[in-house]
């Protein structure tokens, strides 16, 4: 089940870089981002109601709710570049840049969370880079 969910952001992600080049066309990256966020936070706590976990906000702890805030601060981070990398620059190149975020992330999971990166992995992840290089250049 996990991988319809996965293709589904993926196909969202798709989706979501080509509405935000066409609404940041005549105003702010930082105010398309601000709009954007505030559309999410609306759409995911209509989630958190709808499927009725709103209980479970009590069970979050101090960690948690530490590295989630930090999560939060990195998406938002993330939000500001992109639209304004979006708003610069050709979608083109910019996606491709963007979506290194998966070497990224499969080498922070390496250090951090001690995540196997085995010779599959280094492949996928130099295969990425390379395909973003010859996208971008």
């Amino acid at each position: 089940m996990w991988i319809l969910f996965a293709a589904g952001s993926a196909l969202f992600a798709g989706v979501t870089a080509i509405l935000a080049k066409c609404g940041i066309r005549k105003t702010d990256s930082t105010v398309a981002t601000a709009i954007r966020t505030l559309v999410v936070l609306v759409f995911a706590w209509t989630m958190v109601f709808v499927v009725g976990s709103q209980g479970e906000i009590r069970n979050i702890g101090p960690t948690t709710l530490f590295f989630l805030v930090l999560s939060g601060l990195a998406t938002g981070a993330s939000w500001l570049c992109y639209f304004k990398a979006l708003q610069l620059g050709d979608i083109n190149k910019v996606v491709p840049i963007d979506k290194l975020s998966v070497v990224i992330t499969l080498i922070l999971a390496w250090v951090f969370l001690h995540e196997q990166f085995n010779m599959k992995s280094l492949i996928g992840a130099a295969l990425i880079a390379a395909g973003t290089l010859v996208m971008v250049l």
